[in-house]
C-alpha cells in the first residue's frame, strides 16, 4: 500500500512552505521522511536531501547529528511527544546535553530563555513541573521550545498551533516568523488552518491521497486555485461572520412561558422551566501540586447554565480553565467551592456509585485523541469500551454493529475497525473520539476541542454530523474550542474565559459580533483570515512591540 506516491518538493533557504490536505493525505509522513522518522516497516524510494546529505541513506550516527542540530520537528500531539515521568526542564535540557552543551548553568539559561520566548509564565519556577501540570496549549509551547533550542536551519512544524487559542496562535506564528528572519531558518508547516497558511506561508503544497496535486505561491493559490480539490478545500474553510443555520421551530424550543389554552385564565400559570442540564453557581476549582504547596485556583467564581438541548460554546486562551470546567462537569475534577449540578445531580459529595451511573448519560470528546485511547485496543474496541463498562445489553455482536454504525457516521471506512490508534492519522483518531462519545446516546456531550486535529473539509463534515445528531437526539453540549468560527456555527450561547474567570456570556451573535469585554474584542481581532492580502494589511497595522525571541540571549 502506497501512503505517499511520487512527491517532489523543494524548500528554499528562508522560506516557509505550507503543506495542506485532508487527514491521511500523507502530509505528516512526507515531513517525517526529512528526518528519517518513518515507521520501521516502511519502504522508501527516491531521495530526501538535507544540506547535501541523503537522509534516507544516512547512518544512525549521522541521523542523530541531523535531528535537532540541522533540522527539528514540532510534533502534532504534545502529550505523546513529552515524557510524563520527567520534569519539562530535564526534557528540554536533554537535547542540549545530546548535542554537546555540557555546562549545567548554560543549559538552564537556554531552557529558561526558550520557555519565556514561547510564552510559559514564570519559567524559572516551572522547570520542575511535569507535563500533566500544563494545559494542552502550554504543552504545545514546550514542544516548540524543544525544537528551537539548538537553532536548527530547518524546522518541520506539524500542526504547531492546533491546540492554541487565537491570541497565542498569533504569538507562535510571530515566533516562527522570527526564527526565519533572525536565524535564516526554513520552515515546513503542516496545517489544516487556512487562515494560518494565509498569514505565514510563502508557498503552499496541496496533498490528496498521498499525491501532490498543486504547488503555488500563497497569493496565487488563494486567488486562483487550479485544481478542483484545492477549490473544495478553500470553500470548506469556516469564516467568522458566516452565520449559523437556525433549526426549525419545535415543541422543545417553544417559549417556556407560553400559557396552556385549555386552562382557565383565572388559575393558569406558566409551566415551570425544565431543570438545566448543567448548572454552575460560583464554582471554584483548585489544583494541588504537592504536599505543603499552595493550591492553584484554576477556576474562580464561574456561574453558567446549559439548558437541555442547548449548545454552549466555551472559548478563551490555553490555561484559562476551559478544559478544567469540562472535566469538572464530567466528575473528573473536584469542585472546591460553589454548586455544580449535572443532569439533576449535585456533584459535590456524590457517592461513587451514583457518579458512575451519571457518567453513563454523558459523552466525552477529549482534546488529545492519541492520549485518550488504549494503544493496545483496536478502534472497534475503543468505541465499544463505554458499552462494555456500562454493561449495555445486546452482547458482543450488537456492540460491534453499533460501533460500525458510529464509525460510518463519522465517515471512517469499516475496515478501520480492526486497526489500532497508531495506524490512524490525528484527524482520523479525533473522529473515532467523537464516535465513542456518542456510543451510549448521551443526554450531555462535553466536547473538548473536537475538531482541532481535523482538516477543513473533514471538519466541515464532522460539524454537520455533530449538528444533525444534536438536533435529532436533543442532547445538551458544552463545546470547548479556540476556533471562534466553529463555535459560531454550533453554539446557541458563548462564554469567554480569561484567567479562570468568566468575563463574558451571551448569545453567540452578540458575543462574537458585538463583544463588550476588551479581552473578547482582542480574541476576535486575532482570528486569522483565510486571505493573504488581508493578513498582510493586518500585520502592517499592528504595533510590532517587543520581539518574542531574543537571538543574542540564546546564542
Amino acid at each position: 500500500m502506497h501512503a505517499v506516491r511520487g512527491v517532489t518538493l523543494e524548500l528554499q533557504r528562508g522560506e516557509i512552505l505550507a503543506i495542506v490536505g485532508e487527514s491521511g493525505s500523507g502530509k505528516t509522513l512526507t515531513a517525517r521522511a526529512a528526518l528519517g522518522l518513518l515507521p520501521p516497516r516502511t519502504r522508501t524510494g527516491g531521495r530526501v536531501l538535507l544540506g547535501g546529505a541523503d537522509v534516507l541513506q544516512a547512518a544512525p550516527e549521522a541521523l542523530r547529528s541531523i535531528r535537532g542540530g540541522e533540522a527539528a520537528m514540532i510534533f502534532q500531539e504534545p502529550s505523546t511527544a513529552l515524557n510524563p515521568v520527567f520534569p519539562i526542564g530535564w526534557q528540554l535540557e536533554e537535547g542540549l546535553r545530546a548535542h554537546g552543551v555540557t555546562e549545567p548553568a548554560e543549559r538552564r539559561r537556554r531552557t529558561v530563555e526558550m520557555l519565556r520566548a514561547v510564552g510559559i509564565p514564570d519559567p524559572e519556577r516551572r522547570l520542575g513541573d511535569y507535563p500533566h501540570q500544563f494545559s494542552g496549549g502550554q504543552k504545545q509551547r514546550i514542544v516548540i521550545a524543544m525544537a528551537l533550542a539548538l537553532r536548527p536551519s530547518v524546522i518541520i512544524a506539524d500542526e504547531p498551533t492546533t491546540a492554541l487559542d487565537v491570541t497565542v496562535q498569533a504569538e507562535i506564528l510571530d515566533l516562527l516568523r522570527e526564527c526565519r528572519d533572525d536565524f535564516g531558518a526554513s520552515i515546513v508547516l503542516i496545517t489544516h488552518n487556512m487562515g494560518v497558511v494565509a498569514d505565514i506561508a510563502d508557498r503552499v503544497a496541496v496533498m490528496y491521497r498521498g499525491e501532490l496535486v498543486e504547488v503555488a505561491p500563497v497569493d496565487e493559490l488563494f486567488r486562483s486555485p487550479r485544481e478542483a480539490y484545492t477549490r473544495q478545500l478553500l470553500a470548506a474553510v469556516p469564516r467568522l461572520g458566516g452565520g449559523r443555520e437556525e433549526p426549525d421551530a419545535s415543541p422543545a424550543s417553544a417559549p417556556t412561558g407560553a400559557s396552556d389554552s385549555t386552562t382557565s385564565t383565572a388559575v393558569s400559570a406558566a409551566p415551570a422551566a425544565p431543570a438545566p442540564a448543567v448548572l454552575l453557581d460560583g464554582v471554584d476549582i483548585e489544583y494541588r501540586s504537592g504536599f505543603g504547596t499552595k493550591p492553584v485556583r484554576a477556576v474562580r467564581g464561574v456561574s453558567l447554565q446549559i439548558a437541555r438541548g442547548e449548545v454552549v460554546g466555551l472559548v478563551g486562551e490555553s490555561g484559562s480553565g476551559k478544559s478544567t470546567i469540562g472535566r469538572a462537569i464530567g466528575g473528573l475534577e473536584t469542585v472546591a467551592a460553589g454548586r455544580l449540578e449535572v443532569l439533576g445531580a449535585e456533584l459535590r459529595g456524590l457517592p461513587r456509585r451514583r457518579l458512575r451511573e451519571l457518567r453513563r448519560r454523558i459523552g466525552f470528546v477529549f482534546q488529545d485523541p492519541a492520549a485518550s485511547f488504549n494503544s493496545f485496543m483496536t478502534i472497534e474496541d475503543c468505541v465499544i469500551e463505554p458499552m462494555r463498562i456500562h454493561r449495555v445489553p445486546g452482547g458482543r455482536s450488537a456492540h460491534r454493529a453499533r460501533a460500525a454504525e458510529l464509525l460510518d457516521a463519522v465517515e471512517l471506512p469499516g475496515s478501520y475497525a480492526r486497526r489500532y490508534p497508531f495506524e490512524l492519522s490525528g484527524g482520523q483518531r479525533q473522529r473515532v473520539g467523537l464516535a465513542r462519545a456518542l456510543a451510549l446516546d448521551p443526554e450531555l456531550v462535553i466536547a473538548d476541542e473536537p475538531t482541532s486535529a481535523l482538516d477543513v473539509s473533514v471538519q466541515a463534515r464532522v460539524l454537520d454530523i455533530f449538528t444533525s445528531l444534536q438536533r435529532e437526539l436533543g442532547f445538551a453540549a458544552l463545546f470547548i474550542s479556540h476556533d471562534l468560527a466553529v463555535v459560531e456555527l454550533l453554539a446557541d450561547r458563548v462564554g469567554v474565559l480569561q484567567g479562570g474567570e468568566l468575563v463574558e456570556l451571551g448569545a453567540t451573535e452578540q458575543v462574537l459580533h458585538a463583544p463588550q469585554h476588551p479581552y473578547t474584542q482582542q480574541l476576535i481581532a486575532a482570528v486569522p483570515v483565510p486571505d493573504p492580502e488581508v493578513q498582510r494589511l493586518r500585520r502592517r497595522a499592528e504595533d510590532p512591540g517587543h520581539p518574542l525571541l531574543d537571538a543574542e540571549a540564546i546564542a
